[in-house]
């Protein structure tokens, strides 16, 4: 369906839309159609623009890791893999323009429509997560010139919705919990600062820990799962400590 198709369509449908895209093919399209068309996108259209993106980029962000070791390997064997580690140099370069387009497209909705129309605590908390998150993915392969600026963007993001979440929202609440575990990520990732990332996320892990059994279902399952990725990392940290090397969970 072409976007001048998706535009024509009803906010309903497209919100419907984009749940069957999640199955078929890229969401993205209609979900960032629909929530377009308010000012305060639903828990679920928010959850819908999140999952379309993270789809979309995070094979990506996997190709991007894969080619970029496939890279330094054959550049390290020497000149008679020139031909080779060109080839995969140019791979990378179109993976990260394809990369850098997403996340300025996200960026630019997120900014320009959603973050400064958002009313309620948990969506400005979602909405500054996300703008931390894109800029996370843009530092990663930023070039050298950019970096400074996209690592102190994605640290006030954070930065300003772990504020407002610990503020406002309950410890085990799933957003406050979602943007500790990012957080402590971008830490670890980015800033190389383990002591930080390790703070987050116990941190945020204790405090969750001792108010489970107040729950709902749905509540105690949301919330355990992140704690167990927040878990997660912290072990797999302390292992890294002693040489094991292993991609950090995230949300």
């Amino acid at each position: 369906m072409s976007l001048n198709e998706i535009d024509k369509l009803s906010r309903e449908e497209q919100v419907y839309f984009a749940k069957l895209a999640e199955q078929l093919s890229d969401m993205t399209d209609y979900i960032t159609a629909a929530v377009l068309r308010t000012s305060d996108p639903t828990s679920e259209e928010r959850t819908l623009l999140s999952v379309a993106f993270k789809n979309t980029i995070g094979t990506r962000r996997t190709a991007l890791r894969t080619i970029s070791s496939i890279e330094t390997r054959e550049k390290e064997r020497g000149e008679s893999r020139v031909r080779q580690a060109g080839l995969t140099a140019s791979a990378r370069e179109r993976i990260e323009g394809e990369l850098r387009d997403l996340c300025l497209r996200v960026l630019k909705l997120l900014k320009d429509n959603l973050a400064p129309t958002a009313q309620s605590v948990e969506a400005q908390v979602f909405y500054g997560k996300m703008i931390g998150d894109y800029n996370r993915y843009l530092a990663e392969f930023g070039r050298p010139e950019e970096l400074e600026e996209l690592v102190s963007t994605a640290e006030q993001a954070y930065v300003k919705a772990s504020t407002l979440a610990v503020a406002e929202l309950q410890p085990t609440h799933s957003m406050r919990l979602g943007v500790a575990l990012n957080y402590s990520v971008f830490a670890y990732d980015v800033l190389k600062d383990a002591d930080r990332a390790a703070k987050i996320a116990k941190s945020a892990f204790d405090e969750a820990l001792t108010e489970l059994d107040g729950l709902s279902e749905e509540g105690y399952r949301e919330s355990t799962m992140i704690l167990q990725l927040l878990r997660d990392n912290l072990q797999l940290w302390a292992a890294e400590l002693e040489g094991v090397e292993e991609p950090a969970q995230e949300e």
